[in-house]
Order: C-alpha cells, then sequence, then structure tokens
C-alpha cells in the first residue's frame, strides 16, 4: 500500500518519516486480544497464565500459539489453534477499535507535516485490514504485518521494509512502539524509538524515549530523537 506520490517531502532537517506499530500503541486492541487468547484457552481445557500471556505482547501468530500450547499442555494442531485464535480476534476486532490517547491527533499532524508514515504491525493482514477501518489506509504509505516478512519483532526484518519502502534511512526514521519486543526490533533496525508503555512496562535505553501517553508527542520531539 503506498500512497508517496500524493505527500510533499518533509521540510525538517533529519526527521524522514514516522513508523508506528499498531496494537497498543495506536489502539487499545490489547485488551481484545486478551480475550480472544483466553477464549482460545479455554476452547483447549486450560487458562492462559498472565506471565505467559504478557511475555506474548508484541509478538507474531507463530510465537504466541506455540506459548499458549505450551503453557496449557495441549497437543492441539498450531495451525487449526492459529485459525482458531484470527476468527475469534476477528470477531471482536469488528465490534469497534478505540485509539489510545493522543494516538489519532500525533498520527494527524505527522501527515499534516507532509512526513512519510507506515504501520509496522505483527498481527496478521487480514486483521490489520480490520484494524485500518479505524486507522484510515490513506493515513500510512506502507504497511507491514507479521504474515509479510520472513522474521517478526523483535528480528529488525519489519522496520527494515518498512523504511526500505518508504526509501527513506530507519537511523532518520522514529519508530512509535509499545511493547518490549516492538523496541527491540526497532532498536535493532536502527530506529530512533519512541515507547508508550500498555500492558507491559519498558526500561529506558539509549535511543529509546518511555512516555505516558502520545499527547506528550508533537514534531519537535520527533525531530529532536533524530538529531540526537
Amino acid at each position: 500500500m503506498s500512497h508517496l506520490a500524493g505527500h510533499p517531502p518533509s521540510t525538517r532537517e533529519g526527521l524522514a518519516a514516522v513508523l508506528f506499530d499498531m496494537d497498543g500503541t495506536l489502539v487499545d486492541s490489547e485488551k481484545l486480544w486478551d480475550r480472544s487468547l483466553a477464549d482460545l484457552a479455554a476452547e483447549l481445557g486450560g487458562t492462559l497464565s498472565p506471565a505467559v500471556r504478557s511475555s506474548m505482547v508484541g509478538s507474531n501468530l507463530t510465537r504466541s500459539i506455540t506459548l499458549l500450547l505450551t503453557d496449557v499442555h495441549s497437543d492441539a494442531d498450531p495451525e487449526w489453534a492459529g485459525g482458531w485464535l484470527l476468527d475469534r480476534t476477528r470477531t471482536y476486532f469488528a465490534a469497534g477499535l478505540t485509539w489510545r490517547t493522543g494516538a489519532e491527533e500525533l498520527l494527524l499532524c505527522v501527515r499534516d507535516a507532509g512526513l512519510p508514515t507506515a504501520l509496522v504491525t505483527s498481527t496478521h493482514r487480514s486483521l490489520t485490514e480490520i484494524g485500518l477501518d479505524t486507522l484510515g489506509r490513506d493515513r500510512f504509505d506502507v504497511v507491514v504485518c507479521g504474515d509479510e516478512v520472513a522474521h517478526a519483532k523483535p528480528n529488525p526484518e519489519p522496520y527494515r521494509k518498512a523504511a526500505a519502502a518508504l526509501g527513506v534511512d530507519p537511523r532518520q526514521s522514529v519508530a512509535i512502539e509499545d511493547s518490549p519486543t516492538g523496541v527491540a526490533a526497532a532498536r535493532s533496525a536502527g530506529c530512533p524509538t519512541i515507547a508508550v508503555p500498555h500492558v507491559v512496562p519498558i526500561e529506558s535505553a539509549p535511543g529509546v524515549l518511555v512516555v505516558g501517553s502520545l499527547a506528550e508527542i508533537d514534531l519537535e520531539v520527533l525531530s529532536g530523537l533524530v538529531a540526537r
């Protein structure tokens, strides 16, 4: 998905693009994943432990299913379990998604400034398309989904792929994430990173700005991260 021709290049020195995670970062969808994962565990006759659920945040479907099946001691077919989970989560997504505080305003601000944007998510394309009904397809020049990369977060491939598709240097592209898994992927790709913790805490690290909400972020903050 690309709309680059419709946007003028940014005039802000240094800052080339902004790369957004979806679940837990732009929309409050982790609670919907909580429900669908709990539903799957119950379907398999078990209960998903809080610690294992927390370790899934930011992960792709394959890793999440592996962790769940191990946690509930199930020998169910992973492909069946993954399909079941996607179907259940699709139902919850379709009922509506809620923006996280400051997320829509920041996205609009970035777009109004003419900066290229990418959505970089571990979620499968089928669910991401439902998410884009809320987010707005025309607000992203590139969308990279979890089932469209060989190596998912925390591997840097998703962010490197997004930056390459935009034609920008990852070092001049700010990534915005809500999980340690996502932050690790962004940092490994070389992106200055903003972390807005949601379900699990994120520790401060070089190149990572931890904030309470995206309402704290504006163009000057984004540019300042690249300048440093």
